[in-house]
């Protein structure tokens, strides 16, 4: 099996809150552990990127601009990736690029030379991991406050949060359904008493 060479991110509600068609860049807020997720995966050489759907630019809520200036913003703050990709379209348009569809994925892995199978794609949705699978790719979900019960429950693998899915890929595609998390494990053995320390 070949190992990741890149991550695929949805952006809101995965690596930033979700403010639903929002045009304002000032609104845009990091999730908790983003920063460090990202930064392990440059570290190990993993490329990075963002897929999201704004049906609010169909809706007429959205410019195209407004799109481009809230993913500077990320960029910015969560930075630099490899590749944005955004499907402006509406549900009922029939395009090829909203998730569930896997356009936008297919699109992103080849902007940056990367295969279905070495490809992870980590979002909040069913429809990021449906897309996922329909591209060949790994999916992985990270639920959050909107992410629905049976979302959960069909999903290939699941993490509890946007950390403990990237270090369960850095070596290999996700493996198991429920990824662990291995923090409480590394305290255990560092958060007692150091050699020459107060016993």
């Amino acid at each position: 099996m070949s190992p990741v060479k890149a991550v695929l991110f949805d952006r809101d509600g995965t690596l930033v809150e979700d403010v639903p068609d929002t045009a304002d860049p000032d609104r845009v807020r990091p999730v908790e552990g983003a920063r460090e997720a990202l930064a392990l995966l440059r570290e190990h050489g993993i490329r990075t990127g963002v897929v999201t759907d704004q049906p609010g630019v169909a809706r007429g809520l959205l410019s195209d601009a407004d799109v481009r200036r809230v993913n500077h913003r990320v960029d910015e703050l969560l930075g630099p990736f490899d590749v944005f990709a955004v499907c402006p379209h509406g549900p009922d348009d029939g395009c090829h690029c909203r998730r569930p569809q896997p356009g936008m994925l297919l699109w992103a892995g080849g902007r940056i030379c990367t295969g279905p199978a070495e490809l992870v794609v980590i979002g909040s949705t069913a429809a990021d991991a449906e897309a996922a699978r329909r591209a060949g790719a790994h999916g992985i979900l990270v639920p959050n406050g909107r992410t629905r019960p049976e979302e959960t429950a069909r999903a290939d693998h699941i993490a509890p949060d946007l950390l403990t899915a990237v270090r369960a890929v850095l070596d290999e595609p996700p493996r198991g359904r429920v990824l662990a998390d291995e923090r409480p494990i590394q305290r255990a053995f560092t958060s007692g008493p150091q050699p020459g320390g107060p016993a």
